[in-house]
């Protein structure tokens, strides 16, 4: 442990973890003419089209826990770039599908392989991405993201107890 993150709270470790990863990957994805939220846009694309799923752009949103409007200016972006079509739901005229392109399916499976190179030098002191640590650490991380987090005001709180 270094001495930036002795003692330091989960909160502040998961926010360095997190914003590590963010750079790394926006660095590693920029060769490609990715950033990080839109590698993880044409990564989630990627392997629901795998699955034979051709998400709307709110299906994608509640998928990678990106705002629905940034989703959507993603989107555009990656369309302008030749990567995404957009396309209106057949069944929902108000909705918006998402799909690779040609060059964007190409350009997601070369950006998945170098992510994955990322993930295994960030896992590989837990035993590698199949070690027992890492996938005891992805169990874990899983739990967290499924805790619903409201936000509250204990001093609102403490207020009504009060009264």
């Amino acid at each position: 442990m270094s001495r930036a993150t002795e003692g330091a709270t989960a909160g502040f470790l998961v926010w360095r973890l997190s914003m590590k990863w963010r750079v790394a990957v926006d660095r590693a994805v920029a060769p490609l003419g990715l950033t990080h939220a839109q590698y993880a846009l044409v990564a989630s694309l990627y392997g629901m089209a795998r699955s034979g799923l051709r998400p709307s752009q709110r299906r994608l949103a509640d998928h990678t826990g990106l705002e629905p409007l940034y989703v959507s200016k993603l989107a555009r972006a990656l369309e302008a770039a030749g990567l995404v079509a957009r396309t209106r739901d057949p069944d929902d005229p108000r909705a918006v599908q998402l799909s690779l392109t040609e060059e964007g399916s190409e350009v997601t499976r070369r950006a998945i392989r170098v992510v994955q190179g990322l993930l295994d030098q960030l896992l590989e002191p837990l035993g590698g991405q199949d070690g027992p640590r890492a996938k005891e650490f992805t169990r874990e991380l899983a739990t967290l993201l499924d805790v619903p987090l409201e936000p509250h005001d204990p001093y609102t709180e403490n207020d009504e107890e009060q009264s």
